[in-house]
């Protein structure tokens, strides 16, 4: 109670000094105590950027207040931090959106890409679809920023993925032959908190070295995380469907990997429906702490812990020595 009440007294306080020129902001700041234990950082990310600033939608001043916050806290941290502007056209209409590209260096100047998106629909807060895995991605850079990593990784906030991936597509697009030769993976987060089960997907074939490594990690460390289990042909044992920030990687050859909660073993057998007792709670009205935390004690903990250590490791240990491009 005593955290939310100081974040609320934060964001009453930005209000009175408002977003001078238009959408900067003071830097939130968190006990550093909470980055030893998983889950408890990811957890404040997302409860910020669900209720202090509500539903993002891409290209309103709400998805540029969480551009700010993103950006400050990857800045907090020590880690070199750009915001990259883009537009995109829709039914004839110009929007401006941006990504938050946060680089930490590594033993290798060979890249992992680990990103999610931070916008939202009008429905619900987004708190599952995406703050949870903006949460967790802030959470590892905390927990990462210190530790020589065996390749460098570039933390990406992607902006306005609900309306076509329009901030991957446009990292994808600006990708450099050699900037592609140069990435080993990609790992995408998206709606970690609410689905009956965790998963990890990643590439067919050798190239699914991501998926392969973090199910090895699962298994040592006890994690209740496997993968889609084939039930729909339409969807490989292993792998997931184009429909998230992976998919423009994954069109440059880049190996992928994705973490997610739903269920792969109801409904259409595609993975949209999260779960058996309400279906999908992603774009409705239930995408709240409120209704997740009463229908499902317990379950965002648990999913931003396990999905916390799970990247945390796979990004620690991560070895390509068995595959090439």
């Amino acid at each position: 109670m005593k955290k939310r009440i100081s974040l609320i007294m934060i964001s009453l306080l930005m209000g009175l000094l408002g977003f001078a020129g238009g959408i900067s902001a003071q830097t939130v700041t968190y006990d550093p105590s909470l980055a030893h234990k998983d889950g408890a950082m990811a957890y404040e990310h997302m409860n910020y950027l669900a209720y202090e600033i509500g539903p993002r939608i891409a290209a309103t001043e709400n998805e540029r207040k969480a551009e700010q916050y993103i950006k400050g806290q990857f800045e907090r941290m020590g880690l070199k931090t750009e915001v990259q502007p883009f537009q995109y056209t829709r039914r004839g209409t110009t929007y401006s959106s941006s990504n938050v590209i946060a680089y930490k260096p590594g033993k290798s100047s060979k890249q992992v890409i680990v990103g999610a998106h931070y916008d939202s629909v009008s429905v619900g807060r987004g708190v599952d679809d995406n703050a949870s895995g903006v949460g967790v991605m802030l959470e590892v850079a905390e927990v990462l920023k210190k530790i020589n990593t065996p390749y460098s990784i570039v933390f990406i906030a992607f902006g306005a993925e609900e309306v076509g991936l329009q901030g991957s597509n446009y990292y994808a697009k600006n990708m450099t032959q050699a900037k592609i030769a140069n990435t080993v993976g990609m790992i995408n987060l998206d709606s970690l908190a609410v689905g009956d089960n965790m998963y990890v997907y990643g590439s067919a074939g050798e190239a699914g070295f991501i998926r392969d490594q973090a199910l090895e990690i699962a298994k040592k460390k006890k994690l209740n995380v496997g993968t889609n289990p084939g039930l729909n042909p339409a969807y490989p044992e292993g792998t997931t469907g184009d429909w998230s920030d992976h998919a423009p990687f994954k069109r440059l050859g880049i190996p992928y990997g994705y973490l997610e909660a739903t269920n792969w073993e109801i409904g259409d057998l595609d993975g949209y429906t999260q779960t058996v007792k309400h279906g999908g709670v992603w774009h409705t009205p239930n995408d709240t702490l409120e209704f997740i935390e009463r229908e499902y004690p317990g379950r965002i903990h648990e999913h931003l812990s396990t999905f916390s250590t799970l990247l945390t490791d796979l990004l620690k240990f991560m070895n390509k020595t068995s595959t090439s491009k």
